[in-house]
């Protein structure tokens, strides 16, 4: 039997390199396996930023295009003031700080525009609802001169103070707080004023306190033929968004629709604080008070007087950005959502006259009063 060939070193070779491929093949695949296994997560995580970006965001742009095209449009001709205008005035009225010079300025800033009613810091409440007259020693001296200058004005005592719980103040929950307010507004129709003005804050959504109050206070101005009217916050541009946002916060910013409509109800005047919302330009500013405008026509009874807030003052913070929150905007929302058949008992009030410039009261002249 002839003897086998030798192998030659090629052939060694290739079996040697067949061997070594046979034993890392495994290892390959198992690299592979891993690659693409890193990239299937790496996707995965890719795909699941990108959804929760997309739930983030898109409310936020869908929110902003809505107030945008709220503000588009131009306003009613008509859509005017009616006469039934307001402006807080700062407490230095009333405690002596404000000259005959001041107030000749601010009568003629009134003068020819909308303005009918005053409401004048007499406060603030003691936390248990009583009210220090030592506080507006020049309430009467001013009383007389403001009617002087600026004859068929409506001059409003505005009250107000911190509530429980959410700060130290207030505890409208009990009814002895309660009476004390109602004495302290007595207190101020003996005093020579013509109604009575509450700025109580923050008070929560659903608080049955208030309402208590608010019923015994306006059988008592009622009574007197004077006026009860409220600085109330913005109603929730949508529903529900209060309940989260006080959760989140432990902050009650907004009153729900229904609440509002039964607050309003139990009043003669609404003053809505249309400001301090933490909008970053102007044109969405403008929109979110056409929004805020259009929730407080529907849940305000006809026989209520609603004023919707101008913001005459400049602050740069995350909740107010003096750019944006402009009275010309506020002044633009609101007559876009008044209309051309807009009501009657509807007016604008401006915050606040110490901090009011001569272009905040050119802006509420030019795009309401002229």
């Amino acid at each position: 039997m002839p003897a086998s060939p030798r192998p030659s070193r090629w052939h060694h070779r290739l079996r040697t390199r067949a061997a070594s491929a046979w034993r890392t093949a495994p290892a390959r695949a198992r690299r592979r396996w891993t690659e693409r296994t890193r990239w299937t997560r790496r996707r995965r995580a890719l795909t699941a930023c990108a959804v929760v970006a997309a739930l983030l965001v898109l409310p936020v742009l869908g929110a902003a295009l809505a107030l945008r095209w709220c503000y588009a449009g131009d306003p009613a001709v008509d859509a005017r003031t009616r006469g039934r205008d307001a402006i807080w005035l700062g407490h230095a009225w009333v405690d002596g700080r404000r000259t005959d010079a001041d107030l000749s300025v601010l009568a003629t800033r009134v003068r020819g525009t909308g303005i009918h009613d005053l409401y004048v810091h007499t406060g603030p409440l003691e936390h248990d609802g009583s009210l220090d007259p030592k506080r507006a020693p020049g309430v009467a001296d001013f009383l007389g001169r403001a009617r002087a200058a600026m004859p068929g004005v409506r001059i409003q005592s505005w009250l107000g103070d911190v509530v429980a719980p959410e700060k130290d103040g207030l505890h409208l929950d009990r009814q002895d707080v309660r009476d004390r307010i109602t004495a302290s507004a007595q207190q101020v129709l003996d005093l020579g004023f013509d109604g009575v003005h509450f700025d109580l804050e923050p008070v929560h959504d659903g608080s049955s306190g208030f309402l208590a109050l608010l019923d015994q206070v306006h059988a008592l101005t009622a009574a007197r033929s004077a006026p009860l009217s409220i600085a109330a916050p913005q109603i929730e541009p949508v529903p529900m968004v209060g309940r989260v946002s006080f959760a989140l916060t432990d902050h009650g910013k907004w009153w729900s629709a229904g609440y509002f409509a039964q607050a309003a109800r139990r009043v003669d005047q609404v003053a809505v604080m249309s400001y301090d919302t933490s909008m970053p330009v102007e044109s969405l500013y403008g929109g979110y008070v056409a929004r805020q405008t259009t929730l407080a026509l529907a849940n305000t009874p006809p026989d209520v007087a609603l004023l919707m807030g101008l913001p005459a003052y400049w602050d740069d913070t995350p909740t107010h950005r003096g750019d944006a929150e402009t009275v010309r905007a506020a002044v633009r929302g609101a007559r876009l959502a008044l209309g051309p058949d807009g009501r009657e008992n509807f007016g604008l009030a401006l915050y606040v006259d110490f901090a009011a410039t001569p272009d905040h009261w050119a802006a509420y002249r030019d795009g309401w009063c002229v």
